[in-house]
């Protein structure tokens, strides 16, 4: 059978494109996913349902990739991505939150008109049910979207929640309501999309609205080795993919094939396919298809540092309750980036998975500083010509001295908030960082190098951009440069970062994205 289309990967973005397309029910949608699938709320694992009885064993769980990073020269880091239908959506920690209206209007800056902020809203509003605004939306929120996001009102919150918001009031941060909301910055609630606990993911939201469609089908288990390619004319065709399930391989075709695989996999994917730097491809004997040198190069995320404190004995840390309730936005000194840093409080935390650390037995509380805006960027490369190895990631954090400035200052800055007599009736220790790692630039240096971890938001290895820009990608409706046929609709064609978690602007570029397909862009 030949397909309209075929989706690889049932994540973030490809679970809504596969629902939209099949609207149409004249479209026919082949959605493959590489780990399990699970058709209703029932079936799913406890690790993949609740967002909060999940944390640090997802980092070994089937549910995930498990990819290993480089982050600097003495920090290797772990990556997880979602192997599951909802993909990272599904494995997250469903903070809501949307980028600023300047992140849109830069990337229309760089060339992508399209997707000024303008053009986002009202696509973050059909996306969302925020049940906080629910009666009365106004311009910024919607009321009937597929996933719902909520904020824990202020009388839910818990001590370290209630500490951190006096002592960032006290140290001149202003208060934000509704840090969705356009011009905010400050400390208050998080959106999260996880009512009752439950990680509404888009396998919820979105699949579970269009997965009985004739026009639908889903395939499990199922690993693309590669795109297939009709080379006959000037510019190549994408007319399908070969897979293998279960140790068979199978050509599947298709009108047009959608790479929906992250930020790692589609990078990866293009290159074993003989698109992407033809240098690097030569390298593993991979025939070029198509030279485009931006494949796996500008790789983007938020670096992230720990402070965490161990807990008085008589604080009642709760290892299965809502951890992350409130965070804090601000402004580097001396930044030109509105809103490029960003605190989570962590109401409990747990040591570090690749230290041995479990969720289930807290050891205190923690902020989580990350660099929304790094300026040092990375790249995702082929270690060898086979699908089944991972690709190498290198996130070449801390290259630039404007990262480590801005983290310096933000790491002091947080340390000071201990002072605070709310904090301080919590705390009977800092743990990280150490006051000797304190005393200078240099040694707090050394420690963020060997410290420094994701935030989980890798992206932009894909770039959206103009024919002018030599690392582009993809176009704006993203048609992968140099071929017909083929598109990619994930966190990868970012042309940049965004200063929030990037789950809610991925999933609004695939609802973008649908209807330019349905008007023919």
């Amino acid at each position: 059978m030949k397909y309209n289309t075929i989706i690889v990967g049932a994540g973030s973005a490809g679970s809504i494109l596969a629902t939209r397309l099949t609207e149409d029910p004249s479209k026919s949608v082949l959605l493959l996913e590489a780990g399990p699938d699970y058709a209703d709320m029932d079936s799913l694992p406890d690790e993949v349902k609740y967002g909060y009885a999940s944390g640090t064993e997802i980092t070994t769980s089937e549910h995930n990739w498990q990819f290993t990073a480089r982050g600097t020269d003495k920090a290797e880091i772990l990556v997880p991505r979602g192997k599951v239908t909802g993909g990272s959506s599904a494995i997250n920690g469903q903070i809501f939150l949307r980028g600023i209206p300047e992140d849109y209007d830069s990337w229309a800056d760089m060339g992508n008109k399209e997707w000024n902020y303008q053009n986002m809203v009202p696509y973050f509003n059909k996306l969302e049910t925020d049940t906080t605004y629910q009666s009365d939306p106004g311009d910024f929120h919607g009321s009937e979207g597929p996933i719902i996001c909520h904020r824990f009102p202020r009388t839910t919150w818990l001590p370290a929640s209630q500490a951190f918001e006096q002592a960032c009031l006290a140290a001149g941060f202003p208060y934000c309501e509704d840090a969705n909301a356009p011009g905010t910055t400050g400390v208050g609630p998080l959106p999260l999309n996880n009512p009752n606990g439950i990680r509404w993911s888009t396998a919820i939201g979105y699949l579970g609205m269009s997965r009985h469609r004739l026009n639908l089908t889903i395939r499990s288990g199922v690993s693309v080795k590669r795109i297939l390619f009709d080379n006959k004319n000037e510019v190549p065709r994408a007319i399908g993919v070969e897979a293998v399930s279960e140790g068979e391989t199978f050509i599947i075709e298709a009108d047009e094939v959608i790479l929906s695989a992250g930020a790692v996999s589609s990078p990866q994917l293009l290159m074993l396919s003989g698109v992407g730097p033809a240098t690097h491809l030569s390298e593993h004997d991979i025939d070029c298809i198509v030279d485009l040198p931006g494949v796996g190069q500008n790789l983007s995320d938020h670096p992230m540092l720990y402070v965490t404190w161990k807990t008085k004995p008589e604080v009642d840390l709760d290892a299965l309750g809502p951890r992350i309730q409130l965070s804090l936005r601000y402004t580097a000194t001396d930044s030109k980036l509105e809103n490029d840093m960003i605190v989570y409080m962590m109401a409990a935390a747990s040591e570090r998975p690749e230290r041995g650390g479990l969720r289930n037995t807290p050891i205190g509380i923690q902020t989580n500083l990350c660099i929304n805006l790094a300026k040092g960027k990375g790249e995702v490369r082929l270690n060898s010509g086979d699908y089944r190895d991972q690709p190498y990631l290198d996130y070449n954090y801390l290259t630039e001295e404007e990262d480590r400035r801005r983290f310096r200052d933000g790491i002091r800055m947080i340390v000071s908030l201990e002072n605070h007599p709310d904090m301080s009736a919590l705390i009977e220790k800092r743990l990280t960082p150490l006051d000797s790692d304190l005393v200078s630039d240099e040694a707090l240096n050394t420690w963020m190098m060997r410290d420094v971890t994701t935030g989980h938001h890798i992206s932009c290895t894909n770039k959206m951009g103009p024919a002018s820009d030599p690392l582009a990608v993809v176009g704006q409706s993203g048609l992968v440069n140099g071929t017909k046929g083929l598109r990619i609709v994930d966190a990868s064609i970012m042309p940049e970062c965004v200063r929030a978690n990037i789950n809610v602007t991925v999933m609004t570029m695939a609802e973008r994205i649908c209807d330019l397909i349905k008007n023919g862009t």
